[in-house]
């Protein structure tokens, strides 16, 4: 995947946040849309919610999480898909593969098919993704039951997964919010979108 994905208006970029859990994705993502930008929450976290709320404490455990959550991530990306303007998503399919990857369990169908539609020329996202790195801490929530040091091992995995989907990353600092929005933001004005890896752009 090089440059933006043809045929794409620049004005309707879809745009990645990536990272693992607690690297602030969430607080980044609604400072994005307070300064007026349209932004895409991320599906798992409301999908354990929703089951949570139905009585199922670990929902992460049951194989078929990663087909539901699949189906949400579709959704949303329809719901989105011909707006104007750019878009920020909080994770993307390639974020659910390293979910799969690393709780062990298989890829449904329906996670390829989405992978492969993704990937297939003109694409779905921005060849390159926002990688946010960890704060230094997890701090724990319903759905977020992981230790700073295995959530550690979860950023390795996001990391393996977009390299083998062809994505490059773009790693944006532990920083203050709004310092982390400017170097997204920074990034996405000059259509940043060359070198290979993680690029270090600070």
């Amino acid at each position: 995947m090089t440059g933006s994905p043809a045929g794409k208006d620049p004005a309707m970029r879809h745009h990645i946040l990536t990272g693992t859990p607690g690297a602030g994705k969430t607080t980044v993502l609604r400072a994005l849309a307070s300064r007026g930008h349209r932004t895409v929450a991320e599906a798992a976290t409301d999908v354990i919610a929703r089951e949570q709320a139905l009585g199922t404490p670990e929902p992460w455990t049951d194989p078929e999480f990663i087909a539901r959550v699949t189906a949400e991530q579709r959704a949303r990306q329809e719901a989105a898909a011909g707006a104007p303007g750019p878009c920020f998503f909080d994770r993307s399919p390639v974020c659910t593969h390293a979910l799969a990857t690393y709780l062990g369990h298989p890829v449904p169908l329906a996670l390829t098919a989405e992978l492969t539609r993704l990937t297939t020329p003109p694409g779905l996202y921005e060849p390159y993704v926002f990688l946010l790195r960890p704060l230094g801490f997890v701090e724990p929530t319903a759905a977020r039951r992981i230790s700073y040091e295995d959530a550690l091992a979860f950023e390795r995995v996001h990391e393996e997964s977009y390299r083998r989907f062809g994505f490059r990353l773009v790693e944006v600092p532990a920083a203050g919010v709004e310092e982390r929005v400017d170097r997204i933001l920074e990034v996405v004005g000059a259509g940043e979108d060359r070198g290979g890896g993680a690029r270090r752009w600070w």
